[in-house]
């Protein structure tokens, strides 16, 4: 389909909104991006049509409801170009899904065993290994970041061994908008053994993903960055991974015969969908990512950049406008501070002109520590962003440089 950002942005009804008697100018995408009418609307007409509990009915709508169901299954799987259906597990977004593959791997740890991960992580990829930490003796070891935000890929060579057990490393930042160079550390890490994750929440959104070329062993990715609801998420892992993993919840659906004595689990993916999954949810990131899908992932790339550094350009000329994060080819986040003054104030005073950004830590504190910041304001661009709305950012961020000066 032809990229027309103007019809684009008719298909999301909340982009007509006001705030503060302001034109909305929404730049906090890679906090969570606003939903089409084709997720909506998807949505929506599987509640009011065809709805039933999914896998465990033989009626019609059990029926209906757990073919769209597994065809959400599909469509994930043909996104990240997995080889089979089976390599996909719905979870409630990345978070679970990394927590799922650390548990999975627990029996597995030893004291002294090596886990691998960089100082660009999010919370999410540095907290369940910390699980590990406690609780088996593994030791984490942290890749440096350089002064630009690019990952130290010679430290990261350097510190692989017969120890690596793990290594678990971000495709994108969320904050720096660098892009990790997953296809190339794959070898070297397939070469200690070790069990390669990546955390693809932002890569997902801005670039195509083949997970059988990166070479990767996990790769997961949520549904509400990607233009789809909360509360849904996917792991892909090979069928060997999976079969590897301990069950991370037990209940229905994930068991194949229960006894007084004994349980047999069932194969994966199911094994680790306990429960009534996210029904509804699985179905509108399916429609998001066939709604995605449309346009050509090139021009999507490209109109995101040119939002990107026609807002940086002019930002630039702000004598107290800090970049952070200034990495080769990276992605559509743009992290900044203004000497002398807090993020938080930052975004307050941009909301007053009805933009939205992000300020804070976004929930990777070993990295501020890194770049000796204590947080930093946001703006990250998505499919729907315009060349206005980044000058109306401009504008606002001057207003603000003004203002805390």
């Amino acid at each position: 389909m032809t990229f027309d950002v103007e019809a684009i942005r008719a298909q999301f009804p909340i982009l007509n909104r006001d705030i503060n008697e302001q034109p909305l100018a929404y730049l906090d995408n890679a906090a969570s991006a606003q939903k089409p009418l084709a997720v909506i609307d998807a949505m929506k007409s599987q509640m009011e049509t065809s709805y039933a509990n999914v896998h465990r009915g033989l009626h019609t709508m059990a029926n209906e409801t757990t073919a769209a169901y597994e065809g959400a299954r599909q469509t994930v799987a043909d996104f990240l170009g997995a080889p089979k259906v089976d390599n996909i597990v719905f979870t409630r977004g990345a978070t679970e899904a990394l927590n799922l593959v650390a548990y999975g791997l627990m029996e597995e740890i030893e004291a002294g065993d090596e886990i691998i991960i960089s100082q660009m992580e999010h919370h999410s990829n540095i907290v369940p290994w910390h699980f590990l930490r406690e609780r088996k003796g593994a030791v984490i070891r942290f890749v440096p970041v350089l002064d630009n935000g690019v990952l130290d890929t010679d430290a990261l060579k350097s510190m692989l061994s017969a120890k690596t057990k793990v290594v678990s490393l971000v495709h994108m930042s969320n904050v720096l908008g660098t892009i990790n160079p997953i296809k190339t550390i794959a070898p070297w890490v397939k070469s200690t053994g070790a069990v390669f994750v990546v955390d693809g929440t932002q890569a997902a959104v801005h670039m195509p993903i083949n997970v059988q070329d990166l070479g990767v062993d996990f790769f997961c990715m949520t549904g509400h960055k990607l233009y789809g609801p909360t509360a849904i998420g996917a792991l892909y892992g090979s069928l060997e991974m999976l079969n590897r993993l301990q069950p991370f919840n037990g209940g229905g659906e994930m068991i194949e015969d229960v006894f007084e004595d004994r349980v047999t689990y069932n194969d994966a993916p199911h094994k680790f969908e306990a429960g009534t999954p996210p029904i509804l949810e699985a179905i509108g990131l399916g429609a998001a990512i066939k709604w995605y899908r449309q346009y050509d992932p090139a021009d999507i790339h490209q109109h995101e950049m040119a939002v990107y550094y026609h807002a940086l350009d002019g930002l630039r000329d702000i004598n107290s406008f800090r970049l952070v994060g200034d990495a080769p080819e990276k992605g559509s986040v743009l992290s900044f501070n203004l000497e002398g003054a807090h993020a938080h104030d930052v975004a307050q005073i941009l909301d007053k002109y009805g933009v939205a950004v992000r300020a804070g830590q976004h929930c990777t504190q070993p990295l501020m520590t890194r770049l000796g910041i204590h947080s930093t304001a946001r703006a990250s661009f998505g499919i729907y962003n315009t060349l206005d709305e980044a000058d109306r950012l401009i504008a606002a961020v001057k207003k603000a440089a003004h203002f805390l000066s």
